[in-house]
């Protein structure tokens, strides 16, 4: 057996550049390079093995290392899961600053690995700068603080455990159904020890992801529950999108008659335009789409995890005849309220369906004219809301509207917290799949700027928009640095409403009056937070950091913006300042965010008294 000396990061580094995943017949490299920031518990270590012995592998500079993590989850969403970038920082607050960004991907289900490093593992010296001492167990540093929001977790404290734990590490990464952020805890000492290791690690390696067929017996399960219903409703979820299921689901959609509503990863999955086309369901979803899932005697989830707000906390569905039949690569979300399980791959999953269907003579029973009435309706509404005219400025609504038509259809859009997820899932009109990059399995404030620069990586010949708040902006927006390194164009459209309006606006409509989320002055020494707002000149801050900027308080200003914007040949943003307050409505859903019982306000015990009656009204499944 032949062997070659190298460094446990350097092996690493080789490792790595070797891996590729085929779909279908079709091959290609997975680890497309390593974003890192450098400290003493990684510079010298895999550091040098980056300098030295990168191979094919590119690297990126982050400037935040949450910011470069949200970067590589977006790029590995963008590219459905094909392609990743690693992660790497110091010990201590740079490992840690990664956790939130971490939990993030784990629970969208996107690939990302992350390669803190961690404490010597020969404890010489000890403790060493940044180190966690924890004293009833001294094995345990701050990279533990990863193991829960991990799909797996490792610490190589020898260098030959690499190769153990990059295989398994490799698994859980291009497993569909398992994956997430995957963390190899690097001490910094064994980073730089070498060992033997045979040539055959380091062999071309290919991830074969075949596609997970039903079983036929679960697949004849759930054509003969769908063939006794007569209202069906298909709920499309991120993983049509990430099976490439788009025409399977039109297919389906259209033979039957069953019209589609969309979870904020699944939209794009039909053009908005399609006939069967609903919208978004659930707390941020359309009248028309929440309307026919209030009266589905059926739900075919395809490939959605069913998070409370695509279920209105479990409300939106209210026949007392309503079943479910889940189509889903993981058992784990297969099976969840209750449905028949269909634990296989959308694309395979509904193409199997529609045969059997077919077979069986099946067709939804809607009145031909039922779904286009409830869809031009609600069209008639979001061209009321985009045409939206407010007396103190710029409505939320107008300004998205302006937007939305002045984009091209293959444009991006990022977006992951505050009002503008819901606003966008229920009015903006996508065409091209892939177009609607939202982050609402976390909802992590600070992730559209960092996540615009990972979708520009990926899809480097189209252009990325990052629709965000100011709250969100003011989170984190260290990557737009970064895209100006790389030559990577984003333009970030900040919507400026003075604060968190988003939770503002449900703080109020549960009792409060109001407390601690816009950004005001302080009123006197022992006041509130109730003076006026304060004035933050964002396009100013971004001219600072290297990139255009523009500024727009009315939608001639906006389309005057957005059309010089798309003249930069870099970075761009455009500061829009809107009215707090004229976002969207609920839409006949609801969600429980649970109420205190006990106030000294009024208003909040009443608002409690409201909800415990929702409770007791809906069909909570």
């Amino acid at each position: 057996m032949k062997k070659i000396r190298l460094t446990m990061a350097q092996a690493l580094l080789r490792f790595l550049d070797h891996q590729y995943v085929s779909v279908d017949g079709t091959e290609s490299k997975f680890v497309k390079g390593v974003m890192g920031i450098f400290g003493h518990g990684n510079v010298t270590g895999i550091g040098e093995a980056i300098e030295r012995s990168p191979g094919e592998l590119s690297f990126i500079q982050g400037k935040n290392e949450q910011g470069m993590v949200h970067a590589a989850t977006a790029f590995a969403k963008q590219k459905n899961r094909l392609q990743i970038y690693a992660c790497t920082s110091s010990i201590g607050p740079g490992a840690l600053n990664m956790v939130t960004a971490a939990a993030t991907a784990t629970v969208n289900r996107i690939p990302v690995l992350l390669l803190p490093g961690d404490n010597f593992a020969s404890r010489q010296p000890d403790p060493v700068l940044q180190q966690l001492e924890v004293q009833s167990d001294y094995t345990i540093s701050a990279v533990d603080a990863f193991k829960p929001v991990s799909k797996y977790w490792d610490r190589i404290v020898r260098p030959e455990q690499l190769m153990q734990a990059a295989i398994q590490a490799m698994r859980v990464l291009t497993d569909p159904a398992e994956t997430g952020a995957v963390t190899l805890a690097l001490p910094q000492d064994v980073q730089a020890e070498a060992f033997d290791y045979p040539e055959s690690f380091f062999e071309k390696k290919v991830h074969y992801l075949d596609r997970r067929h039903p079983a036929p017996d679960a697949l004849q399960r759930a054509a003969r529950l769908i063939a006794k219903k007569q209202r069906p409703l298909i709920i499309a979820g991120g993983g049509v999108l990430y099976s490439g299921a788009m025409k399977e689901l039109a297919a389906f959609a259209e033979t039957f008659g069953i019209p589609v509503a969309e979870t904020q990863a699944g939209k794009s999955s039909l053009p908005w335009n399609h006939p069967l086309n609903a919208g978004a369901v659930g707390v941020t979803g359309t009248l028309a789409a929440n309307r026919l899932a209030a009266e589905a005697d059926l739900i075919i989830g395809v490939g959605t995890r069913y998070s409370d707000f695509t279920t209105s906390s479990k409300s939106a569905f209210r026949s007392e005849e309503v079943q479910f039949v889940n189509v889903n690569v993981s058992a784990f979300d297969s099976h969840k309220l209750g449905g028949v399980s269909l634990t296989c791959d959308a694309q395979v999953g509904l193409e199997g369906l529609r045969h059997a269907l077919v077979e069986l003579d099946y067709h939804a029973s809607y009145e031909s004219s039922e779904v286009a009435a409830l869809k031009q309706q609600w069209d008639t509404e979001v061209d009321r809301l985009y045409a939206a005219e407010h007396e103190d400025g710029l409505a939320q609504t107008r300004a998205l509207g302006v937007i939305n038509e002045s984009l091209g259809d293959t444009d991006i859009i990022v977006c992951a917290a505050g009002s503008l997820p819901g606003d966008l899932h229920r009015v903006w009109r996508s065409v091209m799949p892939k177009t609607y990059h939202m982050e609402y399995g976390f909802s992590c404030m600070g992730y559209e700027v960092s996540g615009a620069f990972g979708a520009a990586l990926a899809e480097p010949d189209k252009d990325v928009y990052a629709i965000l708040g100011d709250g969100s902006y003011l989170m984190l927006h260290s990557e737009l640095v970064t895209s100006i390194q790389e030559g990577r164009k984003i333009t970030v459209l900040l919507l400026d409403n003075h604060g968190y309006q988003c939770i503002h606006n449900l703080q109020r409509g549960h009792g409060s009056d109001g407390f601690g989320n816009e950004f005001r002055y302080r009123n006197g020494q022992n006041g509130g937070l109730t003076g006026s707002y304060m004035p933050i000149d964002f396009s100013a801050h971004a001219r600072s950091m290297g990139a255009a900027a523009y500024k727009a308080t009315t939608a001639e200003e906006l389309k005057d913006a957005l059309l010089q914007a798309k003249n930069e040949r870099g970075t761009t943003l455009i500061e829009i300042a809107v009215v707090p307050g004229t976002n969207t409505g609920g839409y006949e859903s609801w969600w429980n965010v649970g109420v205190p019982e006990v106030s000294v306000s009024d208003k909040v015990t009443k608002a409690h008294k409201e909800m415990k009656e929702t409770i007791d009204s809906v069909n909570l499944i």
